[in-house]
């Protein structure tokens, strides 16, 4: 959620006393013009099952929209993506051997996207989803391929010319052009998703400018200022500062760190951390994320983690920072290995599934998983022995820290996980907007 009042492009101060938690969330919504702004946000958020069956209810509704905004014959950009369990890697390894997969209606949602692209011809569309959409296959053929014959249409300018964000041209595209790699483009994380970009011919607009690449940046450059925080031990009747830091002393002392009885303990994260004063390098990325009128840090804690995996974490991290790499699953001492038949086997499945996020490179992707467990997302330093907290996640994805996710932390790691990076997006949107010469 992030608000911003339509007359001057601020957000209003009573939004800052809700993220410093001066304010509770009914009252916050019981302001007049706070609930005059929501009433208008929720008359224009809509959630239908897309298929043949809604199609008619999904048409009156665009349309409608359509008209409001001046009419069909104005210009105007679709940008989605059809659900990607169907074509993600992860997605169908699971459903290997399930008979259903090959008639999952989930393969063929795109054609509600090209539906809505025949029936009201935008002047641009923008189709998002993961890179596994390159391979999957579906009835002995390529989606993809299916999916730009579809897009693309017939000859003439009843169709759209297809172009790559990333690559010049368009006669000689291959599949792996239309691959966006985030860290090449100013994210913190190496997140790769297949972005079409499409121009309706009969426009004759003009082809697109590509992005423009930029220097890698580091996980520590988006995380690193972020006030160090543990977490607690689970169950919480076990949990204190001193059962806490007697697992650390054995994470690092497995590591091969000499003991120190002085090193800081420290503090429970919190909803709202008062006091938070920024410091990441100064740049692009910086202005990007930073809201001083805050005065503080939100949705930052921790996730709580059995003693065991406390020790884990610890261990592979303060390893990790040496070896400039995240250890595998092989990698762990007998006695911090996971009670798994073949844990110690080097084809043993899933063996990264711990994984700290080294300090110097961008992020692995951060994806919806993240709310199940944080084994995939450790903390680079050991001391804090955790995973990553919302704000940490969010900052790797560009969420500006004055945005703030509703629900609770497992529903908040979903809707980090599930979005597109911000930055990227606006990277995209100035793109699209050159096309239609308001950039």
């Amino acid at each position: 959620m992030r608000l911003v009042a339509e007359d001057a492009g601020h957000f209003p101060e009573e939004y800052y006393s809700f993220l410093r938690r001066e304010l509770t969330y009914p009252e916050f919504v019981d302001i007049p013009h706070i609930a005059q702004a929501m009433k208008h946000a929720t008359s224009e958020v809509h959630q239908i099952k897309l298929g043949p069956s809604t199609r008619e209810e999904t048409d009156e509704l665009i349309g409608t929209a359509l008209a409001a905004a001046g009419g069909h014959d104005e210009p105007w950009v679709l940008i989605g993506g059809p659900p990607c369990q169907a074509y993600s890697l992860v997605g169908r390894a699971r459903r290997t051997g399930d008979p259903t997969f090959a008639t999952d209606e989930k393969h063929l949602l795109y054609r509600e996207y090209l539906h809505i692209i025949r029936k009201f011809r935008p002047a641009i569309f923008v189709m998002e989803n993961v890179k596994g959409m390159l391979s999957s296959q579906h009835e002995g053929g390529a989606i993809f391929r299916k999916i730009m014959d579809d897009l693309r249409g017939p000859d003439g300018d009843e169709g759209y010319d297809v172009y790559s964000f990333v690559a010049p041209g368009r006669a000689e595209l291959q599949p792996k052009d239309f691959i966006i790699r985030s860290e090449l483009y100013g994210v913190p994380q190496k997140r790769h998703r297949v972005i079409l970009l499409g121009v309706l011919r009969a426009t004759a607009l003009p082809a697109p400018r590509q992005l423009i690449p930029l220097p890698l940046i580091p996980v520590s450059a988006a995380i690193g200022d972020l006030p160090p925080i543990r977490s607690r031990l689970t169950p919480r009747t076990r949990d204190s500062e001193s059962a806490w830091a007697e697992q650390r002393l054995i994470a690092l002392s497995t590591a091969g760190k000499p003991p120190s009885t002085g090193r800081r303990i420290p503090p429970v994260g919190e909803p709202f951390m008062p006091g938070y004063v920024p410091k990441l390098p100064a740049g692009p990325l910086a202005d990007w994320l930073l809201d001083g009128r805050i005065a503080g840090v939100t949705l930052h804690e921790s996730r709580a983690h059995m003693a065991a995996d406390l020790v884990r974490y610890g261990y592979l991290a303060e390893r990790a920072k040496h070896e400039k790499r995240s250890p595998r699953l092989g990698d762990l001492p007998v006695n911090l290995r996971p009670e798994h038949r073949n844990a110690a086997s080097p084809d043993a499945p899933f063996n990264d599934r711990f994984r700290v996020q080294l300090r110097h490179e961008p992020s692995t992707t951060v994806v919806s998983h993240i709310a199940k467990d944080g084994h995939y997302y450790i903390h680079y330093d050991a001391s804090q022995m955790r995973s990553l907290s919302v704000r940490e996640a969010a900052r790797l994805q560009t969420f500006p820290d004055n945005y703030f996710f509703m629900g609770n932390r497992t529903q908040q790691y979903q809707q980090v996980g599930n979005a597109v990076p911000p930055l990227l997006a606006r990277a995209l949107a100035e793109v699209v907007a050159g096309i239609l010469g308001r950039a």
